[in-house]
């Protein structure tokens, strides 16, 4: 194990740590501490001898040179302090990278296991496999392992101006970038063109490839590109989307929090206006 590695998510143990970090989750809950020190974020600590020994808590890696494992809520019996349920999107912008990857990697194991107690070939009850981070069938041997779905997320720009969307979950006032899930047979380029037409009846011209996020939510990888206007004018769909606008960098609506990858999009694209 490399300790001067802040995040670490192999497969293999530690057996030599004191403490490890213990992330208690349900749903898009992350259940912390409130009397701990803002620093921590409320992430519970606990003997780590403990938590390897114990069947509710799954070991899912290294953070900061401490190992990390997750438990549901409702199965939650070393708890030695309240915890409080936080929805993630609620502290977003209070994590740094490595933690937020971590904390998603915990709500989507976590959601992967309760969704897949059954096998998806036979239907027979399924169980952990002992070594591997998958849910193995007794009777068929069949191995489910956790679902990652991809998704495209793009920042179309033209100049100064950048296109965005609101969806109906959207608080009033809220836009972001156009994004979408993947189909079977695309390309990510393919899916960002066509979720952009789809959605708002624009051509979309060069892409650029930007960076990629683990998104919870529930469980995403979401591949980031910056994208230019090549025509059209928008022509919402009103189902993905119920409004769509060109924005000035200087007159943007309310966005995105820092932490997401739509932020960081929106203020790479910024950036050189400033």
């Amino acid at each position: 194990m490399n300790h001067f590695f802040s995040l670490d998510l192999s497969s293999v143990e530690p057996r030599d740590a004191d403490e490890a970090w213990c992330f208690v989750v349900h749903e898009q809950n992350l259940y912390i501490d409130f009397a701990q020190q803002p620093g921590n974020l409320g992430i519970p600590r606990l003997p780590a001898f403990l938590l390897r020994q114990h069947p509710n808590y799954r070991y899912i890696g290294v953070l900061h040179g401490q190992p990390c494992y997750v438990c549901d809520e409702g199965e939650h019996e070393l708890a030695d302090q309240r915890l409080h349920p936080t929805p993630l999107r609620q502290i977003l912008g209070q994590l740094d990278d490595d933690t937020f990857t971590m904390v998603a990697r915990a709500l989507q194991v976590m959601s992967w296991r309760q969704n897949h107690r059954f096998c998806s070939r036979c239907g027979s009850p399924t169980m952990p496999h002992e070594r591997e981070l998958a849910m193995i069938c007794p009777a068929c041997d069949y191995r489910q392992y956790p679902r990652i779905t991809p998704c495209v997320i793009a920042l179309i720009s033209d100049g100064e101006y950048a296109l965005l969307g609101r969806s109906a979950r959207f608080p009033s006032g809220f836009y972001s970038c156009l994004a979408g899930f993947m189909e079977a047979g695309e390309t990510a380029e393919q899916a960002v063109r066509r979720e952009v037409m789809e959605e708002t009846g624009i051509q979309v011209g060069d892409l650029r490839y930007t960076r990629s996020q683990s998104w919870p939510f529930p469980h995403s990888l979401m591949l980031g590109f910056h994208g230019d206007y090549a025509g059209g004018d928008i022509v919402i769909d009103d189902d993905e989307i119920v409004d769509a606008g060109w924005f000035r960098h200087d007159q943007l609506p309310r966005t995105p929090p820092p932490g997401s990858i739509a932020h960081t999009l929106i203020e790479q694209w910024r950036a050189p206006y400033r």
